[in-house]
């Protein structure tokens, strides 16, 4: 039956997350922009349509192996999430170390890429992509130590569900408005899309890559992008749990799809930040999360 779990998991993300890019870029198209906009499908079609197209290659082992370790990192986190609040046997014996550990890879990935190509546009997203990931990604561990610290434990399970199932005191809000602030730079969204900005620097790190390389790297993207949503409904979202399992995953991709139309509406209202604008954000929210374990600490 664990092995069902998680091959749940990993099958309800791939299927599931180029349909919830289509949500936003339609929501961003007819809401905000007053156009049709593309198909719900159309993020299908792309990454079906490089797949067929020819590999490009900088001529290394990092830069075709680059893809294949973001994509493999992505997934290696899925199936630890305790999906329709349902714990499986890898969740049980994983800890938040090990999620951290194999989100940082997925970025690695993603650097080892763009620096492997020698070209300059992907430096400089491979830089910008580096400053992302040191200054935002301690947002992503004090939420799960605040929960550590309220249950004690590293388990994946327990600190998480610990966090809403605690109540909401203080702690528990500041950092579900920290998690929110730094949502959309997680994900890579507006404003916050500093290490791709296409007007600026083309894509960035992606710039050297086509194909189905290309397409490895988006479906890695695609699919950070639903963990860091789904994360939000398991961690901040008090369970509700109708003892089906189906029908409780329905309900947490519900959920996920209010995240999503969130992420759409911040994207497309507000203008992508500078470098050093980004910077002092991602300070405060490191600060805001550093107070909320603080508070978590005195049981507040």
């Amino acid at each position: 039956m664990d092995i069902l779990y998680i091959a749940v998991n990993i099958l309800v993300f791939l299927l599931l997350a180029p349909l919830f890019e289509g949500v936003v870029r339609r929501i961003t198209a007819r809401v905000v922009q007053s156009r049709q906009g593309p198909p719900l499908l159309q993020p299908y079609y792309d990454i079906l349509k490089l797949l067929g197209k020819q590999n490009l290659s900088a001529g290394n082992f990092a830069f075709r192996i680059a893809p294949l370790v973001s994509l493999a990192s992505i997934l290696g986190v899925i199936v630890f999430l305790p999906l329709g609040h349902r714990a499986n046997v890898l969740t049980k014996y994983a800890d938040i170390v090990t999620v951290i550990y194999l989100l940082t890879m997925g970025g690695v990935g993603v650097l080892l890429g763009a620096l492997s190509s020698r070209n300059t546009f992907a430096l400089i997203g491979s830089s910008r992509e580096m400053i992302t990931m040191i200054m935002v990604e301690p947002v992503l561990a004090m939420t799960f130590i605040l929960g550590a610290v309220k249950i004690k434990s590293l388990g994946i399970t327990a600190s998480i569900f610990s966090v809403a199932g605690g109540g909401y005191g203080a702690s528990v809000i500041v950092m579900m408005v920290a998690y929110l602030a730094a949502l959309q730079a997680f994900v890579g969204r507006q404003p916050f899309d500093i290490a791709e900005a296409e007007v600026e620097i083309l894509e960035g790190p992606f710039i050297e890559y086509s194909g189905p390389n290309f397409a490895l790297f988006k479906y890695y993207l695609l699919l950070k992008q639903m963990f860091y949503a789904m994360l939000f409904v398991i961690v901040f979202i008090p369970a509700v749990k109708t003892g089906l399992y189906g029908v409780d995953v329905l309900i947490q991709l519900a959920f996920v799809l209010l995240v999503y139309v969130l992420i759409a509406l911040l994207g497309s209202t507000h203008p992508r930040l500078r470098i050093d604008q980004a910077q002092k954000i991602y300070g405060v929210l490191i600060a805001a999360s550093l107070v909320a374990v603080g508070l978590s600490v005195y049981g507040i």
